[in-house]
């Protein structure tokens, strides 16, 4: 199987270690990860701030990049639900966007996805000897619908002591451009998320979406400095990367 990483912009930029962690992951697993130089941001800042004709250009370049891979994988439930949900919406016009995005779409997978559904696999040999609890993400959890997967995944790491986050499914306040546009609503939501990763008593927060990650981060950290030993965010990748040598 010819498996293509889509890194995107957040985890290019800013966090590197996490789509080396994907490829790590899925090497240990038997499978070669190709990483096309040609790709480019998935074009969901874009469209969701009202520039839907400066995202085409992007929506095509990710075609052209990834089309010709068995499968895609990213870890960014953001970035995915964008491919998967928005993009069939952008091409709409253009029949033969259209045809070529309806084909490559269901290729296009969240590492749970991938793991899980597609390579049947639940046990990728990990060891973390931590608590960690886990945030399911809004584009995770409502756009693809991730389910449990990722906690099974978590579930089979060596180690692990996975504790539930109470009020899960509640928001983090992210929200891309809604935690520039509406701060003070934010900042409260991400009081509330940062209470309740620090009430499970985990040393580390993970979930699926490093854009999400940086926001809880930022205000565990900021908590840290009045709370030390205040939980870390980590992607989840980056714990099924980790091996009993590294633990």
């Amino acid at each position: 199987m010819r498996i293509a990483l889509f890194v995107t912009c957040v985890n290019d930029l800013v966090f590197p270690a996490t789509g080396q962690a994907v490829v790590r992951v899925l090497e240990r697993l038997g499978h070669t990860v190709e990483f096309p130089v040609e790709q480019s941001c998935c074009g969901q800042m874009h469209a969701n701030s009202g520039y839907r004709a400066e995202a085409l250009p992007l929506v095509r370049n990710f075609v052209d990049t990834f089309g010709r891979y068995d499968a895609v994988v990213a870890p960014s439930g953001s970035c995915v639900a964008m491919v998967r949900e928005s993009y069939p919406r952008l091409a709409g016009p253009d029949p033969e966007l259209a045809a070529a995005v309806a084909e490559l779409a269901p290729r296009v997978h969240e590492l749970s996805e991938l793991l899980v559904d597609v390579l049947g696999v639940t046990d990728v040999g990990a060891a973390f000897p931590h608590r960690v609890t886990y945030h399911p993400t809004c584009h995770g959890l409502r756009m693809l619908r991730l389910g449990d997967r990722p906690l099974r995944l978590l579930r089979a790491v060596r180690g692990l002591d996975l504790v539930e986050l109470p009020g899960a499914e509640e928001c983090c306040g992210f929200g891309g451009t809604f935690a520039v546009k509406n701060a003070d609503v934010s900042a409260a939501m991400l009081a509330d998320k940062c209470a309740a990763v620090c009430d499970t008593g985990a040393a580390y927060v993970a979930a699926a979406d490093n854009s999400c990650l940086a926001h809880i981060g930022g205000g565990l950290s900021r908590r840290g400095r009045s709370t030390p030993g205040a939980p870390r965010a980590v992607h989840y990748a980056e714990i099924l990367a980790s091996t009993e040598e590294e633990a």
